[in-house]
């Protein structure tokens, strides 16, 4: 984990690591709502190169259901992005958001969802 992130490397190519990444998501109880191929946006919008980089929003709807019961606001941090991506080194990198270090300090209860949507997430990773 670093700077409130959840990384994994994996062996795997960039297109089994993403069909994997969803399968584990799914098995966690998340589903993937939102998909951004950042490669294809920047080449339409900008018509630069960029390497294969894709963001997955995943959700869990029980989870999303609780923290929205506790504080509405809690909206702006959902869904969770997973992130899959080749590095320098043509490695793929899994990477998403830690949702324990986005909440706010006066949100003590939400604590315990965060943690477990984590300890999921990373499940997720560590399984691909």
């Amino acid at each position: 984990m670093t700077d409130g992130t959840l990384r994994r490397e994996t062996s795997l190519s960039f297109d089994d690591a993403e069909a994997r990444v969803r399968e584990t998501l799914g098995e966690q109880g998340f589903g993937v709502l939102t998909e951004i191929d950042v490669k294809a946006t920047l080449k339409k919008k900008l018509d630069v190169d960029f390497r294969r980089y894709t963001i997955l929003g995943a959700c869990n709807p029980g989870f999303a259901h609780q923290a929205l019961s506790y504080r509405l606001q809690i909206g702006t941090l959902l869904p969770c992005n997973v992130c899959v991506y080749e590095d320098d080194e043509g490695r793929t990198i899994l990477e998403a958001v830690d949702p324990a270090t986005l909440l706010p300090s006066d949100a003590p209860e939400l604590k315990s969802i965060a943690s477990e949507v984590r300890g999921r997430i990373q499940a997720a990773l560590d399984a691909v």
